[in-house]
């Protein structure tokens, strides 16, 4: 099974074990509200622990908007290792072409926190000058709250896991700040990220996207541990398997009995 898939199968697994109501999910995705302008005057702080405002940094160049939590467990992990694979086969450069932003909606983690994923994504990405033009920010509830009302990112907390269930995906932002285009998932296009950076850097905007029910959320409130829901992907994984190899040991046997005769 590749590994792509394994995201859909986490929310099948998810939809068995979670704290939340099947209302209460279908409410947490993107609203895609192509045109709206994020705040330029709203205050985070960046890896540094300086005040970052979007203002200042809106200029000549696109930025795409990555919305998760450092801490998350998972699955916030393949949208950025997701992201990262798609950026690796385009010709423009994070920092020269285009700004990345990444923004937890954790109030409560630390620029420590954001420069220690800093450090392992720019790493991840490998090319010169990538620390300049992307940024890993924390901020307060207000202020989250804003710009994610703003981004259509509709979310929520689960204390007994400590843990938030989200949309998967990212949204690119023209220069002026206005939302160009969503990609949601896990899994981006390069060519399709490469047009999306490029039409957003003109200040245009891009198509609605087709809604994808996919969310980053996996606490099992019974053990309040991974330890089954790995168990039941491990089995999922092992059930296609065997059918798999069922399916090749029977053409395997046909092909046989062919030659035979």
């Amino acid at each position: 099974m590749k590994s792509r898939f394994l995201p859909f199968l986490l929310l099948l697994l998810v939809k068995q074990a979670h704290a939340f109501t099947a209302d209460e999910l279908n409410q947490i995705t993107f609203e895609q509200r192509i045109g709206q302008r994020i705040s330029p005057d709203l205050v985070f702080r960046d890896s540094d622990g300086r005040n970052f405002q979007f203002g200042p940094h809106f200029g000549n160049k696109p930025t795409v908007l990555v919305l998760g939590y450092y801490h998350c467990p998972m699955l916030c992990t393949f949208i950025n290792n997701g992201l990262i694979a798609a950026l690796q086969e385009l010709r423009l450069d994070v920092g020269k072409d285009f700004n990345i932003v990444d923004l937890s909606i954790d109030p409560r983690e630390t620029p420590n926190r954001a420069a220690a994923k800093k450090a392992e994504y720019v790493k991840l990405y490998g090319r010169r000058g990538a620390e300049q033009g992307w940024y890993f920010l924390t901020g307060d509830e207000a202020s989250i709250a804003e710009l994610t009302r703003e981004a259509g990112f509709h979310f929520a907390y689960d204390s007994q896991s400590n843990e938030y269930a989200h949309p998967s995906g990212v949204i690119v932002l023209t220069p002026d700040g206005k939302i160009s285009r969503y990609f949601l998932g896990v899994n981006f296009e390069p060519d399709e990220l490469r047009r999306a950076i490029v039409v957003a850097g003109k200040g245009e905007n891009g198509p609605i996207v087709q809604r994808l029910a996919l969310i980053c959320y996996h606490y099992n409130p019974i053990t309040g541990k991974y330890g089954a829901l790995i168990i039941s992907i491990l089995r999922g994984v092992g059930v296609a398997t065997v059918v798999a190899l069922g399916l090749w040991i029977f053409l395997l046997s046909r092909q046989k009995s062919r030659a035979q005769t």
